[in-house]
């Protein structure tokens, strides 16, 4: 069950596994914060997606 249940014992096994599932979403939500992050910065820096409508970067009109 859950810890504000009245029913729930702190044993070795309810401790490892709040343990891993807290650190597994703490990991995957450090990783959201800084793609999200860096998705707002890069895009304030002029770096979003618009870069079709300029030419090569190889430097021909063409677009590949």
């Amino acid at each position: 069950m859950f810890p504000f249940i009245f029913e729930w014992i702190w044993d070795m096994s309810h401790i490892v596994f709040m343990g891993g599932l807290w650190y597994a979403l703490n990991i995957i939500g450090i990783g959201m914060t800084y793609c999200i992050i860096k998705a707002v910065v890069d895009t304030y820096q002029g770096k979003g997606g618009h870069h079709h409508d300029e030419a090569c970067e190889c430097g021909c009109d063409n677009h590949h």
